[in-house]
């Protein structure tokens, strides 16, 4: 099956890491591993986020131009015809203008990944590119969430049966970890992983930093947390951290790191903690848990999906300062002895349910099945599967 993969947002190949990005990626390796042929078709960037009006028109110009290409592309075999065209991440900041237009002409399906619809952008600066979305949802043979607080979101512009539910997943062999050293009940090892920037991220930085500022008013203080992660707001972040008196002793920036030595800090560490302030579900959860460490969460979005509470983890009502800090000290004074084991636990759930095997099954099947019902055979397996440009 030959698969025509976009990503408005952000493409797969873009120099700035993100969770976007990864996600993105592993959607693409998730349908190689079924068998498909992926070709990135375009990476338009189509993301507005100051709702200039102007602009939004002139990525919808030059998209309706890409797709007219792209079809000139197809028609003379200088590109593979897809089968499907499979868009990641759409919504009212970033549309698909390029997409719908391609699988009408080719009629064949489209599918999107990863999808949000908010109706109050229907009039506004957003307006246009709210309705492109709504357009190109309506028109989906099929929506995949990886997140079912969205799929309930999308329940007036997707019928029932064309919503599926993808689980988050990872390479979940990258990331375990066989062994763990004893936990050192005088200093037990919190870790977090997050990109620095302003808006959510920030606002989860800032309960994080509160609920540990209030562990030390409390004497509770054996505990060290380890910071994986950079961005613009890197000297914010630090500043919430001094104001706190949260310094050197108790907490280290490791800054932006790879995935080994993410991994490598993963497994010295005993307790993941982020407030996940509207957390879609959050991957660096999903890692946390498939290395053996138990996650304490904000019950928000999609992380319910990855966070089992009471078995692989614990989730406290989002934005809950007071309930951050109260289960954290259990968590680091009275649970010690639990961590290991409910670690255990989430590793088990993620090699069980979160692979990207398991995905790879799921979108095949759906897949599939549209292909056949829209009386297309798929196009012949290339002799060498992959991501194409």
């Amino acid at each position: 099956m030959q698969v025509a993969f976009y990503a408005p947002l952000k493409p797969i190949d873009h120099p700035v890491p993100s969770g976007d990005r990864l996600i993105a990626r592993m959607l693409c390796e998730a349908m190689q591993a079924a068998g498909m042929n992926v070709d990135i078709a375009a990476r338009l960037r189509s993301r507005v986020a100051d709702g200039n009006i102007l602009r939004q028109a002139q990525l919808a110009a030059l998209g309706t131009k890409l797709a007219g290409r792209l079809l000139r592309q197809y028609k003379s075999g200088v590109r593979p015809k897809p089968d499907v065209w499979f868009t990641y991440h759409l919504y009212y900041k970033a549309p698909d203008w390029i997409g719908p237009i391609v699988a009408s002409a080719l009629d064949i399906p489209y599918v999107v990944a990863e999808a949000s619809f908010a109706p109050k952008r229907a009039t506004g600066p957003w307006a246009q590119s709210h309705k492109a979305v709504e357009t190109a949802l309506r028109a989906a043979d099929a929506v995949f969430s990886l997140n079912r607080v969205d799929m309930e979101c999308l329940a007036d512009v997707c019928a029932k049966d064309r919503l599926h539910f993808l689980p988050p997943f990872t390479r979940i062999s990258d990331w375990m970890v066989t062994n763990r050293k004893e936990i050192e009940s005088d200093c037990v090892r919190l870790v977090t992983t997050a990109m620095m920037r302003d808006g959510d991220k920030l606002k989860s930085y800032g309960l994080l930093v509160e609920s540990l500022g209030r562990l030390i008013h409390r004497g509770v203080d054996n505990w060290h947390l380890t910071v994986i992660g950079d961005g613009p707001a890197r000297q914010k972040v630090e500043k919430l951290f001094q104001a706190h008196g949260i310094r050197g002793s108790v907490v280290s920036f490791a800054g932006l790191t790879l995935p080994e030595q993410t991994k490598d800090i993963l497994a010295s560490s005993d307790l993941f903690v982020w407030p996940a302030i509207n957390e879609a579900f959050g991957m660096a959860l999903l890692e946390a848990q498939a290395a053996g460490l138990p996650v304490l969460a904000g019950d928000t979005g999609g992380v319910s999906g990855i966070v089992s509470p009471g078995v692989t983890g614990w989730l406290v009502p989002v934005g809950d300062v007071d309930a951050f800090t109260d289960r954290l000290s259990h968590c680091v004074q009275s649970d010690v002895d639990m961590l290991r084991g409910i670690g255990r636990a989430a590793a088990s759930k993620t090699k069980q349910h979160h692979t990207v095997e398991a995905a790879a099954k799921v979108l095949s099947g759906t897949l599939s099945k549209l292909v056949a019902d829209h009386g297309h055979a798929p196009a012949p397996d290339a002799q060498d599967r992959g991501v194409h440009e």
